[in-house]
C-alpha cells in the first residue's frame, strides 16, 4: 500500500511537473518548413526547436510544421507577416513574384560551390543586413540564414554534359534557376518539391532541381530517377529562419541573443550532418546496380556557371535592390577569388 501511494505520489508530481512546464512557456510558435515531415533536414530543424525550448528554460516553444501545413510554399512570408504564421523556415526565393531580389538572395544560381562561403557572405560579408533590408517592410525579420551542402539532381535519363540539358523536362522553381535552365536548352516546369516524387514517378517531368542527395533517397526518388548528379552544381538556396517583425522587437534582448545562436548552430549543423547522411547515401547507391550517381566534369559546370552569371545581370537590372544584391554578392565573390 505505501508502495502504491508513493507511484501514485510520483505520477501526480510528474504530471504537476508537465503541466507547470507546459503554462510556462511564454512565447508559443508555429514555423512552416520547406520540407517534408520525412526528410532528414526536417528532422534535424525539429531537434533544434526542441533545443531552444531547453536553451530558453521552457520560455520559447515553437513547432515546426512541414510544408503545405498551414499555407503552400509561396504563401508563407504573407502568413508570417500577418500573424497565421509566427515564423518560417523556406527557401526565398518562393518569393520572388512580389520582389525578384528574393531569388537573388534566396538563391543566386551557380554562385556557391561551398555552403560555408555562403554562410560567411550572410554572417560576415553584409548578406543578413541586406536580407533584412528587403524583407522586414513585409512584415518579417531574418533571426539567421542557413543552408544546405551541395545539392543532388535527380534524372530519369543520364546527364553527362550540359548539351544533355537541350530539351530536358526539369522541375525547377519559378525565378532564376528556372531561367538559367532555359538557358542551356532545358525545358523547366514549375512544380513544388511537394509534387516532385509523382511528376518523375508520372514522367510529368525528367529530372528535378530538388534538394540534397540523402533527402531525395529518403522521399525514394531514385527508383524512378536512378541517374543523379551529385554533388550539385547548380542550386544552393537559403533557408531563410525569419519570424514575425512585431513578435522579433518585442522580445526581450536575451531570447534575441539565445534565438541568434541557436539559429546560428543550426545552419552548420544541418550542413555537418546532412554532408554525412549523403557520403553515406552515396557509398550505398554506388554499390547500387540500378542506380548510377555521376559527378559533372568541371569543365561543363564553368559552362553552367558561365549562362548564371548571364543572368545574374539580368537580374540586376530589375530594380534598386536587386542591384545592391549583385554587387554586394560579386563584391564578396572577388575578394574570395570565386569570381
Amino acid at each position: 500500500m505505501l508502495k502504491s501511494k508513493y507511484s501514485l505520489l510520483l505520477t501526480g508530481s510528474a504530471l504537476l511537473l508537465g503541466l507547470s512546464t507546459a503554462q510556462a512557456a511564454e512565447y508559443e510558435w508555429k514555423f512552416q518548413a520547406s520540407e517534408t515531415s520525412g526528410e532528414p533536414s526536417f528532422k534535424i530543424k525539429q531537434e533544434w526547436a526542441e533545443k531552444i525550448t531547453a536553451m530558453t528554460d521552457g520560455r520559447v516553444e515553437i513547432e515546426v510544421m512541414p510544408i503545405n501545413s498551414v499555407v503552400g510554399p509561396t504563401e508563407t512570408l504573407t502568413a508570417v507577416s500577418a500573424g497565421i504564421l509566427q515564423g518560417h523556415m523556406t527557401d526565398p526565393s518562393y518569393f520572388s513574384g512580389q520582389d525578384p531580389a528574393f531569388g537573388m538572395l534566396g538563391n543566386l544560381v551557380g554562385a556557391w560551390q561551398n555552403p560555408y562561403d555562403f554562410l560567411e557572405y550572410m554572417k560576415y560579408g553584409g548578406g543578413e543586413e541586406l536580407y533584412n533590408e528587403l524583407v522586414e517592410p513585409y512584415g518579417a525579420h531574418l533571426i539567421s540564414a542557413a543552408t544546405f551542402p551541395l545539392e543532388s539532381v535527380p534524372s530519369t535519363v543520364p546527364i553527362e554534359s550540359i548539351a544533355d540539358f537541350e530539351g530536358l523536362k526539369i522541375r525547377a522553381p519559378q525565378g532564376m534557376v528556372y531561367n538559367i535552365f532555359e538557358r542551356i536548352g532545358a525545358t523547366p516546369v514549375n512544380l513544388p518539391g511537394s509534387e516532385v516524387y509523382t511528376g518523375l514517378e508520372k514522367g510529368v517531368i525528367d529530372a528535378a532541381d530538388s534538394t540534397v542527395l540523402s533527402n531525395n533517397d529518403a522521399m525514394g526518388l531514385h527508383a524512378f530517377a536512378p541517374y543523379p548528379l551529385y554533388p550539385g552544381f547548380h542550386s544552393m538556396p537559403m533557408i531563410a529562419v525569419s519570424i514575425n517583425k512585431d513578435i522579433w522587437d518585442g522580445l526581450p534582448e536575451e531570447l534575441q541573443t539565445t534565438l541568434n545562436t541557436a539559429f546560428d548552430g543550426m545552419a552548420y549543423d544541418l550542413i555537418a550532418r546532412l554532408k554525412e547522411q549523403d557520403i553515406e547515401t552515396l557509398q550505398r547507391l554506388q554499390d547500387d546496380p540500378d542506380v548510377h550517381p555521376f559527378n559533372l566534369p568541371e569543365e561543363e559546370r564553368q559552362k553552367f556557371r558561365t549562362a548564371a552569371e548571364q543572368e545574374w545581370q539580368e537580374w540586376a537590372g530589375e530594380n534598386e535592390m536587386t542591384q545592391k544584391v549583385y554587387d554586394s554578392a560579386t563584391a564578396f565573390l572577388r575578394s574570395r577569388n570565386l569570381l
